[in-house]
């Protein structure tokens, strides 16, 4: 039990600059206040105490603001950061190392009794603040759940989901959707600036509409180089766009590159 406890200690510690000592950790932080009594709910929950596991998640729920429900089964260095208003549902099942912020909804969209309805997650998912997971599928292994996104469908492993309902941005290389460089770093709250797959979309139109312009330019060149050759005068018309006016920077700084 107080091996799990450091451990838990430490993962907040790993995670949290904000976090100065484990006394405060200890002391502090809802979060882990949350796991430890979900734990003992969990224990009577599994051992036929229904009523007292319901009961102990109750009094968790009133003392952290975080209601999870005592037959939810949650892995080893989990952390809920600030997490008020976390809502984790009976089938739930959170592997290790996940982070959830504040807001979260692990949650179900069947009323039939003694089905999967609530969501799984990998190991090292990350659930951003607001984000509502909907459903008895699985978000793989580091898979990211951008702010206020809506998931009804499965999360493969190492992609971000964004958006409502939430799109899926592909991993990279077997990486997370996020990583850019070969040291793998944590992401608080699971977005980058890469994230947005509507920016990158408008990052894609703006780069065409340039290489365009760029090349329309240039066949306006040839077609002078011709008609000086040929001492024509009007085989173009004088208004025609030779130089390039398109301001592919600018626009990209107002997308967000």
């Amino acid at each position: 039990m107080f091996s799990r406890l450091r451990s838990d200690i430490q993962c907040i510690l790993d995670r949290d600059p904000a976090a100065r000592s484990t006394w405060e950790v200890l002391t502090c932080y809802p979060g882990l206040h949350a796991l430890v009594l979900h734990r003992r709910a969990h224990w009577c929950w599994t051992h036929g105490l229904k009523w007292l596991g319901r009961f102990i998640s109750h009094v968790a729920r009133f003392l952290t603001g975080i209601e999870i429900h005592p037959g939810a089964k949650i892995g080893e260095r989990v952390f809920f950061d600030h997490a008020m208003g976390v809502v984790v549902g009976e089938t739930a099942e959170i592997g290790d190392g996940c982070t959830i912020y504040q807001g979260v909804t692990l949650g179900g969209t069947s009323l039939y009794k003694g089905v999967k309805r609530h969501p799984t997650l990998g190991r090292d998912v990350v659930v951003s603040a607001g984000a509502k997971v909907l459903g008895g599928f699985e978000v793989g292994d580091g898979a990211k759940i951008g702010s206020n996104a809506v998931v009804i469908k499965p999360v493969p492993a190492g992609a971000t989901a964004v958006g409502i309902p939430a799109r899926i941005i592909p991993s990279k290389v077997g990486e997370s959707a996020d990583v850019t460089s070969p040291e793998k770093k944590f992401t608080a709250y699971g977005i980058t600036q890469e994230d947005d797959p509507l920016s990158q979309a408008m990052r894609g139109l703006i780069d065409n509409a340039s290489s365009q312009e760029h090349q329309i330019a240039l066949l306006w060149k040839a077609i002078d180089t011709l008609q000086a050759n040929r001492s024509a005068t009007n085989c173009v018309p004088g208004d025609a766009a030779r130089n390039e006016h398109f301001e592919a920077d600018k626009l990209n700084q107002l997308v967000g590159k």
